[in-house]
């Protein structure tokens, strides 16, 4: 499976960025997908997944109520985020991660992506 992400960029806090990602090559029949992220200095984090069909959903605490994860109807090998009220502290590398169901991305996905990087300006 290959998991390529895109729209990182530079944004002022209190802005707003969406990313997207989109799974390729074999997969599950269905497959959750989700986002983690690397500060700098700092580990890993998962950030929010999504199940295929859209209806199951999981967000970190930091990023509760601020950001969305969401799947494409047409083409659910599609899963996007949607940041609004970025903070400096989101500033980091966004992975997009992909597995057979929400509970192992949020734990060990077995797919990543290789990332894209946001960062937050105070």
């Amino acid at each position: 499976v290959q998991l390529q992400a895109s729209g990182g960029g530079l944004v002022q806090a209190g802005g707003s960025l969406k990313l997207s990602c989109t799974a390729s090559g074999r997969t599950y029949t269905t497959y959750a997908m989700g986002w983690f992220r690397q500060a700098p200095g700092k580990e890993r984090e998962f950030v929010a997944t999504i199940s295929w069909g859209g209806a199951t959903t999981y967000y970190a605490d930091p990023v509760k109520g601020r950001f969305a994860i969401s799947r494409d109807n047409a083409d659910r090998s599609t899963v996007y985020l949607q940041m609004n009220s970025l903070k400096p502290g989101d500033t980091g590398v966004y992975y997009c991660a992909a597995g057979s169901e929400t509970q192992q991305v949020r734990t060990t996905p077995p797919f990543w992506g290789p990332g894209t990087l946001v960062t937050v300006s105070s």
